[in-house]
């Protein structure tokens, strides 16, 4: 592999990790947070719906990743996204549930990464099948950072 080939998919790589770790920073604040949620740009965040709308992001471009890799079709989701709000959303955030946020969400970063690394420029480029190419989609989930921001900083 080369230098430059390894420097380049760091980049997309640290596009998915660095997205992380700003999550994860700002989950850092929400243990005690009661559930209520914040108003925002028209939709209704929470702590938990941050991490689930994190980690639902980031697998479903995996997903899409691995099966055009596979040379299958991708499988549309049927998550409701971010428009629905759970009970499960509006729990209390505690310690516990950062622990297992840091869990997941490192370990879905990783796969991330170690995959992201393996390819090479051409596949990060010009990647098989339709839609964005591969590092395109690692920057694109640089924009899951949205429903933690929404939440903010509540320490």
């Amino acid at each position: 592999m080369s230098d430059t080939h390894t420097a380049t998919a760091r980049t997309s790589a640290g596009a998915v990790t660095g997205m992380v770790d700003h999550v994860l920073a700002l989950a850092a604040t929400w243990p005690g947070r009661d559930g209520r949620p914040v108003h925002a740009d028209g939709r209704v965040h929470t702590p938990h719906k941050a991490i689930r709308r994190t980690a639902d992001h980031v697998t479903d471009h995996l997903a899409e990743l691995e099966a055009r890799l596979a040379g299958q079709r991708t499988q549309p989701d049927h998550w409701h996204a971010s428009a629905v709000t759970t009970a499960a959303d509006r729990a209390p955030f505690t310690p516990q549930d950062l622990d297992e946020a840091r869990s997941r969400l490192t370990r879905l970063a990783r796969i991330w990464a170690n995959r992201l690394d393996a390819l090479t420029d051409e596949q990060l480029d010009r990647s098989p099948g339709e839609g964005w190419s591969f590092r395109e989609l690692a920057a694109h989930l640089e924009e899951s950072v949205h429903y933690a921001d929404a939440v903010g900083d509540l320490s």
